[in-house]
């Protein structure tokens, strides 16, 4: 009896969402409907809404979400975009590097894809195009780059699975510097060689004058992940507060030092940043209430035990996840999946002596790269909208780039030396 409640509850929620109802619905409603079926009293649901608020971690992510909506309307964007152009624009394909590379900055203080991919694709994509940059390449490179988003820290996707796990989220965040970067020189290689063979013009090496013009221009934003990691790594402040501090440092820098942003525009980014995060606690919500009837009914325990029976080599264990990973980013936002998934895999990870840190890195990056991936990755259509192409033409320039990071992707799950390098020299 108890299976067919399952299959029914399961059932719902994958009509639910072939249908298009809003994921929060589809979790809310199907994790309702199976607590009411196995005779709970819905009542608890209104507890375990104010549990999912009730934590912490997720005022980290707001703050977050607010001091990406401020960057995003001041000129700390154009400044990053400018610094690098000025650190590797004389390079083949300087300026396709110098977008790589300003993905990674963006994300050092965004903490999101989506958000990466609007502010410095929807910059770069014209600008490579402007300047004589192959169109389908200029598409592919900035529809992927942007997974830098949520690798390197701080990411919104990370804050999300330390807040489930229980890990350190200091230590989970210097788990994606390494992976970060690896990602950084593997596309901006594959963009130097690409834009080399076909001939692409170099521009002369800027002076040093010139670089330090650069640089004083764009000091106070380059400031601010300095700001952030160092607070955090110092222990003057935790990751918590860091969010707190970034936000209040890029109001002070984009209204009195730029002056590119009005006091009266405060109010503005300050309400599309609460539209965005109560979008979010909803999908929270829901996933909560979902959570709480997988536990009831000990489904993350039964799927180990399924495992456990069928598969015996983590190597294998950890192939079948990425797959799985992969699709579900194509279908699902990252803070859902994270919310939905994490509890059902944590108990496996033990049993094949699997580190959760390592893990954690690994989920990101997996559903960070099913966000671009054809055909139904989100960023294919923000990408497709500046620049106007259609998904087909979109799939096929991301190709490449999908391909390297894929390849990146098992390296990290096959030698999580890289992954956990760092945490283990900080944290012992």
């Amino acid at each position: 009896m108890m299976d067919s409640q399952v299959i029914i509850v399961l059932a719902l929620l994958l009509g639910s969402l072939a249908t298009t109802v809003p994921v929060f619905i589809a979790l809310f409603f199907a994790g309702l409907a199976g607590l009411m079926l196995a005779g709970i009293d819905p009542q608890i649901v209104i507890e375990v809404l104010y549990r999912s608020m009730d934590k912490f971690a997720l005022i980290v992510v707001l703050f977050f979400v607010l001091c990406g909506n401020i960057m995003t309307s001041g000129s700390i964007v154009q400044k990053l975009i400018k610094t690098a152009d000025a650190m590797v624009g004389f390079l083949p394909g300087g300026l396709a590097v110098a977008g790589v590379l300003a993905c990674g900055f963006f994300g050092a203080i965004s903490g999101s894809t989506v958000a990466t991919v609007v502010a410095i694709g929807g910059f770069m994509i014209p600008a490579l195009v402007r300047h004589g940059y192959d169109p389908s390449f200029s598409v592919g490179l900035m529809t992927t780059a942007p997974v830098l988003g949520v690798v390197i820290p701080p990411s919104i996707s990370m804050i999300l699975y330390a807040m489930i796990s229980n890990d350190s989220l200091e230590a989970l965040f210097l788990t994606g510097f390494i992976p970060g970067l690896l990602i950084i020189v593997a596309m901006s290689v594959y963009a130097g060689l690409f834009c080399r063979r076909r001939g692409q013009q170099t521009r002369p090496r800027p002076t040093v004058k010139e670089l330090l013009a650069v640089f004083r221009e764009s000091i106070w934003a380059l400031l601010l992940p300095l700001l952030i990691f160092g607070g955090i790594y110092s222990g003057i402040f935790t990751a918590n507060e860091a969010a707190v501090v970034a936000c209040f440092y890029a109001f002070i820098v984009e209204i009195f030092i730029h002056k590119d942003m009005r006091l009266r525009d405060v109010k503005k980014v300050v309400v599309s940043s609460a539209v965005t995060s109560a979008t979010l606690l909803v999908i929270v919500s829901g996933a909560s209430v979902f959570g709480e009837y997988l536990t009831f009914e000990q489904i993350p325990d039964r799927i180990a035990q399924a495992v456990m029976a069928n598969v015996q080599s983590p190597w294998v264990f950890l192939m079948a996840v990425n797959v799985l990973l992969l699709v579900v980013g194509m279908f699902m936002d990252i803070i859902s999946a994270t919310l939905i998934l994490t509890p059902i895999f944590l108990p496996l990870l033990s049993r094949f002596g699997i580190d959760s840190l390592h893990f954690g890195l690994l989920m990101t990056l997996n559903l960070g790269i099913g966000y671009c991936t054809p055909p139904l990755g989100v960023s294919l259509y923000i990408s497709g909208a500046v620049a106007d192409r259609n998904l087909l033409y979109v799939s096929r320039s991301v190709l490449p780039f999908l391909f390297i990071q894929i390849a990146l992707l098992l390296l990290l799950t096959y030698v999580p030396e890289l992954v956990m390098w760092l945490p283990r020299l900080v944290y012992g």
